[in-house]
């Protein structure tokens, strides 16, 4: 993981929230730290003798994120709304919204009142491909905590009211001074610091630590197949747009890595283990289409069987989503991404190149392991997910 700091870019940025910006679009560089609208940053400043709490916007990526990006939310607000009890979603959003001093500003951060219960001026929150890699194997907890044992390491808690509030429990007592950052299970990882550069560089640090433990125990070794398979896409293509209800565009990936993939055995069970962390779930549900030894149609009827299956397990007053997949495996041939458009279908295509990396190094590690269903699907049908995905 390459430090970008440049002192020389650093001394055009004079305020708190220019150093803000400055420093999320370094960590948004880096498609091993964040993707597509993923990880959010913090400021905390004073505007007229108020504490205010600059916080990335809801659907806002971090690297093209602008000072107009960030939400200005009251701190006394969001300190008072994590002392509650329970939270719903829509008041959280609300309260909020009223907190903020521009109300034409984004919506916060699902994460704003974490981000104001770190006592640091600056806060960074990513999805770091290498940390949640270790994170997401059989032996993560273990081997976290032997990485990062000045972190405080927290067991996977669903983002936003419950994470604060679980992040408010542990850290009633706690001695800040000595903790060197958070990591939160199957999800990500912050640091902070006073300085701007500083929490930068935690991270960065914080990061090459997992790539380097990867590099030692996880080598991983693409082997480029050269089997030819043919795959009739246009067919794939009529059926996916049949079954969503409109004309979808698709991104074929027939690299190195996607063909090895799509060749390991048992590929059902291989490829269909779960998210790299819970917010890719929006973009590609909890597993692709798999594509291996039957027809596409019986294929297809089985995924949607198993999918509304999943939905009446855990559903309570939810609204069904379309049920159709967003990728697909293609046994020996490779990967498909389906999109609304082009920019969707790469989009779901980045998650899905991420995610099997880190597959294949947590198998290395004694086996790859993801949220389970009922979170997943808590996290699918979560209304603030879904409203990021309406904009």
């Amino acid at each position: 993981m390459k430090n970008l700091w440049n002192e020389q870019e650093a001394l055009n940025f004079k305020s708190d929230l220019e150093l803000r910006v400055y420093t999320s679009n370094l960590l948004g560089r880096s498609d091993a730290l964040v993707l597509h609208g993923g990880g959010n940053t913090s400021v905390k400043t004073k505007v007229n003798d108020e504490e205010i709490l600059y916080v990335k916007g809801s659907g806002w990526d971090l690297v093209s994120i602008k000072a107009e990006g960030f939400a200005p939310v009251k701190m006394q607000t969001l300190l008072e709304m994590a002392k509650l009890e329970y939270l719903s979603d829509s008041d959280m959003v609300k309260g909020q919204k009223e907190a903020m001093l521009d109300k034409s500003a984004p919506n916060p951060s699902v994460e704003a009142i974490l981000h104001a219960l770190i006592p640091y001026k600056y806060v960074d929150h990513t999805h770091a491909d290498a940390v949640v890699t270790i994170s997401n194997s059989k032996e993560g907890e273990r081997l976290i905590r032997k990485l990062y044992p000045n972190f405080l390491i927290v067991p996977y808690v669903m983002p936003g009211f419950i994470l604060a509030r679980k992040i408010y429990e542990i850290t009633r007592d706690f001695d800040w001074e000595s903790c060197e950052g958070i990591i939160l299970h199957h999800h990500g990882i912050f640091t902070f610091d006073d300085d701007p550069k500083a929490s930068y560089e935690k991270m960065i640090e914080a990061v090459n630590q997992a790539e380097e433990f990867l590099e030692t125990h996880a080598p991983l070794h693409i082997q480029n197949l050269h089997v030819k398979k043919e795959f009739d896409t246009k067919a794939l293509q009529k059926k996916i747009s049949k079954e969503k209800g409109f004309e979808v565009s698709l991104h074929v990936n027939t690299s190195p890595l996607a063909k090895f993939y799509a060749s390991q055995p048992d590929l059902k069970q291989f490829a269909t283990r779960g998210v790299l962390t819970p917010e890719h779930i929006i973009r590609t549900k909890r597993y692709p289409l798999i594509l291996e030894d039957t027809t596409l149609e019986k294929a297809f009827f089985e995924y949607e069987q198993e999918y509304i299956s999943y939905f009446q397990t855990f559903a309570k007053d939810e609204i069904c989503l379309n049920p159709t997949p967003n990728f697909a495996i293609v046994k020996d041939f490779g990967v498909i991404s389906f999109g609304k458009n082009e920019k969707e279908a790469s989009i779901i295509n980045d998650i899905v190149e991420h995610t099997m990396l880190a597959v294949l190094k947590a198998d290395k590690l004694g086996g790859y392991v993801s949220i389970n269903e009922a979170q997943s699907f808590e996290m699918e049908y979560w209304e603030l997910e879904q409203a990021k995905l309406k904009k």
